[in-house]
């Protein structure tokens, strides 16, 4: 298996090289060279399989050879052993023909996990094959710096900086990054949004000289790793309703468009996907863009869901790519052109292609907290601001024709407890794993917007653990 640049100018590599680089040199996301194809005799053979041994299936032909068979094996089921439900993504039946699939059993309480489980092991491995050593750079909007965090602390050769957008997560999100006690840990609170930490790291892996000093990757959705690791959970749910003699839908609570991006990528592997539902908060770029072709920036507006506080849908550009029929140099001219304008020239044909295969929804703050209020008297089912909006998108999209609507939940209750108690007026507790976090000591800077300030950062952070 063989990966491709969405912007055509950077050599193509196998899926060990593209989980090291994460970001392409030319600025572009590495896709597959041709994607691979399940039969519907594949899907039948892959039901009652558990969670670990469907993902490393799943995974297999995306991984190719860069990484034997039973090693992945290995992999998948360590990273799922220790999360707090035995399916692991456990599907909960609200209504007739609408589920919730719950993907925050993991050990920070949300779907990242599912995906950088698997990556700290994969890195790990690799980089013990190379004897080799990396920096790894990421941005949050809440979830994925936690994931990152308790995937990749106390590894020796790896070190890590998070950017987070001060302020703008949740007290919980916040001290999952902040409190944890490792020296290959940095935590950096950027003056700004969640886009600009994004635009930062990749500032970052644009800077060759930089890139290369520091042997720069990444964990955010930019990373394909983070893709094909997240795929499993949507055949899980498609085969647990029936698939592949039936079709399902999937409503996904979206911000940097890597989740649902997934769930596109299953359907084009051969998963029987009717429609993909793309739930939108206040910062509603992709909704607009559904709706009427509007891909335009805006000030990005903190809500209730603070991980879907974004603007600019890093991974839409793979999806942009394969509306444009492949075509690198148009992908490319059309990113560097909504870079520069701030607006996505998307012509009506590739527009209407889209619209065939996504359907969008929007829900502002108001709208969660009364679905938040709904499900928890109706469903009797407490959910958090992001999985609000993903099943309220399922009950005012829906599918025709029974076929099952699964929303995915992408977030404990108790890592927004505010919003929740808001809502319902219930508190909803931590884990006891978690019973400690609000008496830990946090640790980590404030810094501005300011590239050569955070780069600076970074290469403290690596060179004190190099000295130590």
């Amino acid at each position: 298996m063989r990966y491709i640049s969405t912007r055509g100018q950077a050599p193509a590599r196998d899926f060990a090289d593209v989980l090291l680089a994460g970001l392409a040199e030319d600025g572009g996301l590495f896709v597959p060279e041709a994607w691979p194809h399940f039969g519907p005799s594949d899907w039948r053979a892959m039901r009652g399989l558990g969670y670990a041994e469907l993902a490393t299936r799943v995974m297999q032909p995306l991984v190719g050879a860069a990484i034997p068979f039973e090693v992945l094996r290995g992999i998948c089921h360590e990273a799922y052993a220790g999360f707090g439900h035995p399916a692991v993504v456990p599907l909960v039946q609200l209504e007739t023909g609408l589920f919730a699939q719950e993907l925050f059993h993991g050990p920070t309480l949300a779907f990242k996990d599912m995906a950088l489980q698997v990556l700290g092991r994969l890195f790990d491995y690799l980089l013990t094959q190379r004897d080799q050593r990396i920096t790894i750079v990421g941005a949050t909007s809440g979830d994925t710096g936690s994931a990152a965090i308790e995937a990749c602390a106390g590894r020796e050769r790896i070190d890590m900086m998070i950017l987070h957008p001060r302020g703008r997560t949740s007290e919980v999100q916040r001290r999952q990054m902040t409190t944890v006690a490792a020296d290959n840990i940095g935590n950096v609170a950027i003056e700004g949004s969640f886009d600009d930490c994004q635009d930062l790291v990749k500032a970052m892996f644009a800077d060759g000289g930089f890139r290369q000093e520091m042997r720069l990757s990444a964990v955010n959705s930019i990373n394909w790793a983070r893709i094909a690791a997240q795929i499993p959970y949507y055949v899980a749910a498609a085969l647990a309703l029936g698939a592949p003699d039936r079709e399902v839908a999937f409503s996904v609570p979206t911000g940097n468009f890597g989740n649902v991006l997934a769930a596109w990528a299953a359907r084009r592997m051969g998963l029987p996907v009717a429609r993909l539902i793309v739930g939108s908060n206040r910062n509603d770029i992709l909704f607009r863009f559904l709706e009427s072709n509007d891909m335009s920036m805006a000030p990005v507006q903190p809500s209730l869901s603070p991980s879907m506080d974004i603007q600019v849908s890093s991974n839409f550009e793979r999806l942009l790519f394969e509306l444009l029929d492949r075509d690198a140099e148009a992908t490319r001219e059309t990113m560097l052109g909504f870079r520069r304008t701030g607006r996505m020239a998307v012509a009506e044909a590739v527009w209407h292609r889209a619209r065939g295969l996504l359907q969008g929804f929007r829900l502002d703050d108001a709208g969660i907290e009364a679905e938040i209020r709904r499900l928890d008297s109706e469903s009797l089912y407490l959910a958090d601001p992001h999985t609000a909006i993903g099943i309220a998108a399922a009950r005012a999209v829906g599918c025709a024709g029974g076929v099952p609507v699964v929303a995915m939940a992408t977030a404990h209750p108790a890592k927004f407890p505010d919003a929740v108690r808001r809502a319902t007026g219930q508190h909803p507790a931590l884990p006891p794993r978690l019973a400690d976090l609000f008496g830990r000591q946090e640790r980590f800077a404030v810094l501005e917007n300011d590239l050569g300030v955070v780069e600076a950062a970074v290469r403290a952070l690596v060179g004190r653990n190099s000295v130590g």
